[in-house]
């Protein structure tokens, strides 16, 4: 039996299954094989009649090899080959983990927590490993990157989105979907000037990270939550913005890295955010983010990078911004005004992000929605909407991520046409407005507009 190499951290698992004679522990993986038989094959999830996340492949195939269990089924008969390296190269393996959409559904839903995004991430790395990576993965992965380097690569999504037909020749030649890309703002986020306040009159200290979508992309997103923050009186420090004085990109999560299954660089961007945060995690701030994928990357994936004590420190400090919103509502420390149009508001729609539902942030957001009197809102009840990062983006995956999007959460939007529409996924509003809705904003967007008008930022 050949020794598997392993790319990321399953020492957590190292006593997972011990003494239990159904949990089937694979011969070859070690820790990994013991992560993958958490699973005890009930089948929970291939029942569609439940509500939930999980499996979104599966829901709209009826594929059991796209359920969590058939992926455990699959990765347990190559773990368990005389060459493992070379069964994780099984076709049938290789189709069923390329269509699982790291939604972490199954962490929350299944009955024994399968972790199948963490799997994933460990699958892919081996291929990598093995097998390299495409051109199409590394522009995915290196976004951060050339976003900054590389400035007039700025303009190739623009430019291929206007080409129409005539740029099909590209699309097929990086492997891109027929959709509209999404295109980086011509005016990234960059912070004002700290406010002056003295301590008597601050609430407390909170750290902004600005992650690569909301200050590339969407940086209305990062200007709203700097807003709201400050009106209610929070001392802000930013973290992650550019500068336009310094050459050292700015700070990202990682996602991008992780998506592809590169996780030595993933880890690198790991130890520069905790480099910068470290005296802010000593003095006992609260990190608060905006984008799940990204802020929640903190609390999950860095865990398995193998980086010490100060990622454990992070985890514990990480928060979305409506969980950190909700807490200090607990607390009654949340010191805000909200004003609502005279004619009011329509009704509010909530589309989640599967991460954000997998760690249970949707009661913050309704805590928060709550707490704002003469609001009406409602929660969309569906699984992925089928973006996952760059997944809708790719020709091979842009039919079942559409059929994904079709299975709840279009109809429900077609059916509700007066209302507004909240999601705080970037990956979950991209896929929104290329199916021809353009109606949703982050969270943080519409609780700005909610301010009195002379809480705005002199920029």
């Amino acid at each position: 039996m050949q020794t598997m190499k392993r790319f990321l951290d399953w020492s957590d698992y190292e006593n997972a299954g011990m003494g239990d004679a159904y949990a089937d522990i694979p011969k070859a993986g070690g820790d990994f094989a013991k992560a993958v038989a958490v699973c005890i094959n009930s089948r929970q999830c291939e029942d569609k009649g439940k509500k939930g996340v999980m499996c979104p492949s599966f829901r709209v195939t009826d594929d059991p090899a796209l359920s969590t269990g058939g992926r455990v089924r699959l990765l347990k008969a190559a773990l368990n080959s005389d060459d493992p390296d070379g069964a994780l190269g099984d076709a049938e393996l290789a189709r069923a983990m390329d269509l699982c959409v790291a939604c972490k559904g199954c962490k929350r839903e299944c009955e024994n927590e399968v972790d199948m995004a963490m799997i994933k991430l460990e699958y892919l790395a081996q291929r990598n490993h093995h097998r390299g990576l495409s051109s199409r993965g590394h522009l995915f992965a290196s976004l951060p990157q050339w976003l900054h380097q590389r400035p007039w690569m700025r303009r190739l999504p623009a430019v291929v989105n206007r080409l129409g037909p005539l740029g099909t020749p590209m699309r097929r030649l990086l492997g891109l979907a027929n959709a509209p890309l999404p295109e980086p703002s011509v005016r990234p986020f960059t912070s004002p000037a700290p406010e002056s306040s003295s301590a008597q009159e601050s609430t407390g200290e909170v750290v902004l990270f600005v992650d690569t979508f909301s200050r590339e992309f969407e940086p209305g997103i990062a200007e709203s939550a700097l807003r709201l923050l400050r009106a209610a009186g929070y001392q802000v420090e930013v973290v992650g913005d550019r500068d336009g004085e310094a050459s050292e990109r700015p700070l990202c999560c990682g996602r991008t890295w992780l998506g592809q299954g590169m996780v030595d660089e993933a880890r690198a961007e790991a130890e520069r955010v905790l480099n910068v945060l470290k005296p802010h995690l000593q003095a006992g701030r609260a990190i608060v983010g905006l984008e799940p994928s990204c802020l929640l990357t903190f609390r999950d994936e860095y865990r398995l990078l193998d980086l010490g004590e100060e990622a454990g420190a992070l985890a514990e400090k990480a928060l979305l911004l409506e969980e950190f919103l909700a807490k200090e509502i607990q607390a009654k420390r949340l010191k805000l005004e909200w004003t609502l149009p005279a004619e009011g508001l329509p009704p509010i729609l909530i589309h989640g992000h599967c991460h954000q539902k997998a760690v249970g942030a949707m009661r913050s957001v309704r805590k928060l929605l709550k707490s704002i009197k003469g609001l009406k809102f409602e929660f969309i009840d569906a699984s992925c909407c089928g973006m996952a990062g760059s997944f809708g983006l790719e020709a091979e995956h842009r039919e079942i991520s559409q059929e994904m999007a079709e299975g709840a959460l279009m109809p429900a939007l077609r059916e509700r046409p007066d209302a507004q529409l909240i999601a705080n996924g970037f990956s979950c509003r991209h896929q929104i407005r290329t199916l021809g809705d353009d109606r949703p904003v982050h969270l943080v967007e519409l609780l700005a507009r909610l301010l009195p008008e002379h809480t705005g930022i002199e920029r």
